[in-house]
């Protein structure tokens, strides 16, 4: 294995951090050198140093075996949380190393928890670095490090290939090369929209740009305590809504919306299933919220019930109201889609509906050979008809996702959680929904778990984030002698 090539490609991804460490230590100068200016042009100097380091001492090859592909997507994104931890350990306050690498892991992955209870301490210059995580998170570590790398690179091709699941490139009738500038496209088209409507809408700049970072990853991290719900604003929430939703469909299909002028790509089975999912469940927790009481009104249980379920199947951890307070019966209406969540090609995490509907399909395909064994039953995805090889592998996923949600369950138990917040914490992060229920719900933290919970958490986290197969290759590498 070259580890020159290796570290040559995981420097791209960590000088991305150090640039956005640089805007912030902007910020801070903005904001009179705020008390994180010292921590973040520490870790900015430790950051590049690490990061250009390989481009001085090692010499640029294009060659890349598939071992050293997964090995350099699995780096990208750890070291990418190693430095993403140093502003908040070095600025002190709540930041013990364990909470510091958990802020960070949250925010990479974009699934939205956090240690804080009193988010409006932090200084303005860290609370825009603690966005930027998401930010870089949600279009992804390594697709900001493909977005550098040549186009003509065989490295870039190879590492696209490994970092696009087969159903995210199913969505896109083009080469998987072009889909990376598609969905970069997109989600940085996002971020001034977001920006803009947020401004209109009464925010100021600073709280705009940062809630603009957050929702166009669906990461969920707040500036102020009281996440949306502190603005007391329809129109700010109505905007959360809408990019929630446009976030957490496949970028592939907006894409194609926009430069055919048409909503013909639009009619998609799997955005089609999505977004049904979304208002059936929105009708359920509403009827939840009115009849516990939560809501004394159908418009305010409507209102609060999509923006939550929005939060959930985006994996958006933003809140209007505090779930703490909720009968756990009403809590367990969004279960489901916490585990679906949003589509795939999109910066929500979770199972994927694409999956799901597979899922669902491939089960009435079942169903219908049983009783009519001469009848040729396939299953259909659209105008597509899949193959067996072509559905087992996603199967297999689902499998492989419903094991680890019992074995992070069981192991979170061990380390003290109470067994409602094992059950809820360990889908919300191995999702990346982020916030659970009770004391770790909406407006509460995970501050008061216990330091192995919090890694236990983190390393879930990390799985929903890469989906999976990546550590496990880098895994079997380390147990196969022949990995040299």
């Amino acid at each position: 294995m070259n580890w020159k090539v290796i570290f040559r490609n995981v420097g791209y991804a960590l000088l991305v951090s150090a640039l956005f460490m640089f805007v912030s230590i902007v910020v801070s100068m903005l904001n009179g050198n705020d008390s994180a200016l010292a921590a973040l042009i520490i870790s900015f100097t430790i950051t590049f140093i690490v990061g250009v380091f390989p481009f001085i001492f090692v010499k640029k090859t294009n060659a890349i075996t598939l071992k050293e592909g997964y090995v350099i997507i699995t780096m990208s994104w750890f070291l990418s949380f190693v430095v993403g931890m140093l502003p908040y350990a070095l600025w002190g306050g709540p930041f013990t190393i364990q909470n510091a690498w958990f802020e960070s892991v949250s925010g990479f992955t974009t699934t939205g928890a956090t240690i804080l209870d009193n988010i409006e301490a932090l200084p303005k210059s860290l609370l825009f670095w603690r966005s930027s995580t998401h930010f870089i998170g949600g279009l992804g570590v390594v697709v900001f490090l493909l977005l550098i790398i040549p186009g003509a690179s065989p490295i870039k091709m190879r590492l696209t290939n490994m970092e696009l699941s087969s159903l995210t490139k199913g969505n896109v009738p083009t080469r998987a090369n072009k889909i990376v500038k598609i969905f970069a496209y997109v989600y940085l088209g996002m971020l001034p929209l977001a920006f803009a409507a947020y401004v209109l809408c009464g925010m100021n700049p600073f709280d705009a740009i940062c809630h603009a970072m957050s929702v166009v990853a669906t990461g969920g991290f707040s500036t102020r305590n009281a996440s949306i719900g502190a603005f007391d604003s329809r129109a700010i929430e109505a905007v959360t809504m809408v990019f929630m939703y446009l976030c957490s469909i496949n970028f592939g299909l907006i894409y194609l919306s926009i430069v055919s002028r048409s909503l013909k790509p639009l009619n998609n089975p799997v955005l089609k299933f999505f977004t049904g999912m979304v208002a059936v469940f929105t009708i359920f927790l509403a009827i939840g919220l009115k009849g516990s009481g939560v809501c004394e009104n159908w418009a305010g249980a409507l209102w609060n019930s999509l923006f939550h379920v929005l939060c959930v199947s985006s994996t958006s951890g933003f809140a209007l109201l505090d779930n703490a307070f909720w009968p756990m019966s009403v809590c367990s209406i969004t279960l489901f889609m916490a585990i679906m969540c949003g589509c795939s090609g999109s910066t929500s995490g979770g199972l994927k509906a694409d999956r799901v509907l597979l899922l669902f399909k491939a089960t009435g395909r079942r169903i219908n050979t049983i009783l009519h064994p001469t009848a040729v039953n396939e299953v259909k995805m659209g105008r597509h008809f899949l193959r067996d090889d072509d559905v087992a592998p996603h199967l297999l996923y689902v499998a492989l996702y419903a094991l680890l949600i019992i074995v992070a369950v069981l192991l979170s138990f061990a380390l003290g959680v109470d067994a409602n917040n094992s059950f809820f914490a360990s889908i919300a992060c191995l999702s990346n929904v982020g916030p659970s229920v009770g004391d770790l719900g909406t407006m509460g933290s995970f501050n008061s778990i216990s330091a192995g919970a919090k890694f236990l958490y983190t390393f879930d986290m990390f799985l929903g984030r890469i989906e999976i197969y990546p550590i496990l290759a880098v895994v079997a590498m380390l147990f196969d002698r022949r990995r040299m």
